[in-house]
């Protein structure tokens, strides 16, 4: 085969549309090699995918087959949201193990970084600039909401070039459309340069449903005084990927239970008993970001 498959799927709710990527990328993707493989790791299946997601804030949101729990999810609308850019490593420093990015720095302050100030020996904010573009599409959007310029992006080529795990996500764009009762839909469009289809794309999509809704739909609302919900979620991925020491683990969890009610595979987000938990998580990830913080404070990260 000379030509990587581009593969189109489209779903109700969030569930089902990663359902169906899920299947259609294990039965019409293509075996691929990965860099990342062990030497007795099946290749993985891959495929350039398109996930469309009519109504993300509809139920049913969460899919039983992914590799988390309701407190993982939880943890990681909180890193998009910003609880772990301290989390960044000092880039001039060889020793620090920590991120080299998180998505929020990127998008909250694109063109910078973190490095040791060899001074004062503390950690500075560096670079050549700083924008905050979540602020600028807010903006953008309130002003004209039908603009096609409302795009975030998160590569930076002086460091992803050469950085052993660049970022993933890629870019946002927005546009918002008006329904005939006048509620504002924000439409977003997500592009990810590589994203694992079992490992980490339904909490990547989980997060940015949450991250559109809390942040942007949230922020431009309270700068037009208009009621801004979600529209459709179209999730672009170059390289969508199950790697092949996760294929068996994946055939059992989803393939083998095709055949049962989709019902049964899912959990129902606004469910008073998924929320409570879900709510509750959010003191358990406070206290775990404070132990990690206090390990490194000890290490003199």
């Amino acid at each position: 085969m000379k030509n990587i498959p581009v593969l189109h799927v489209s779903g109700n709710s969030l569930a089902e549309a990663y359902e169906n990527g899920l299947v259609n990328l294990y039965r019409g993707g293509m075996p691929m090699k990965t860099q990342y493989d062990r030497p007795q790791d099946p290749p993985s299946i891959d495929a350039t995918m398109n996930i469309t997601v009519v109504q993300p804030w509809a139920d049913p949101m969460i899919h039983k087959a992914f590799p988390g729990g309701i407190a993982d999810l939880r943890e990681y609308v909180m890193e998009l949201q910003g609880a772990k850019d301290h989390w960044m490593k000092n880039m001039n420093d060889e020793n620090d193990t920590r991120w080299e990015y998180t998505y929020h720095w990127r998008l909250h302050d694109y063109g910078s970084w973190k490095e040791r100030s060899a001074k004062s020996g503390t950690q500075e904010t560096v670079g050549p600039f700083r924008i905050n573009q979540i602020d600028g599409i807010i903006d953008k959007l309130a002003e004209q909401p039908y603009t096609r310029q409302a795009q975030m992006i998160t590569w930076m080529p002086n460091i992803d070039l050469s950085c052993y795990d660049p970022p993933c996500l890629q870019s946002l764009h927005y546009r918002i459309v008006t329904d005939d009762d006048g509620t504002w839909y924000l439409n977003c469009n997500v592009r990810f340069r590589s994203n694992d289809a079992w490992g980490a794309s339904f909490m990547n999509m989980f997060g940015f449903i949450h991250f559109n809704r809390d942040i942007v739909a949230a922020g431009v609302a309270a700068r037009t005084g208009k009621t801004v919900a979600l529209g459709r979620l179209n999730w672009h991925a170059d390289s969508y990927h199950l790697y092949g020491k996760d294929i068996e683990d994946f055939e059992r969890r989803l393939i083998a239970r095709l055949d049962e009610p989709f019902e049964t595979r899912v959990f129902l987000f606004f469910d008073p008993s998924i929320q409570e938990i879900y709510r509750e998580a959010e003191t358990e990830v406070e206290k775990k970001i404070e132990r990690y913080d206090e390990r490194h404070r000890r290490d003199g990260a």
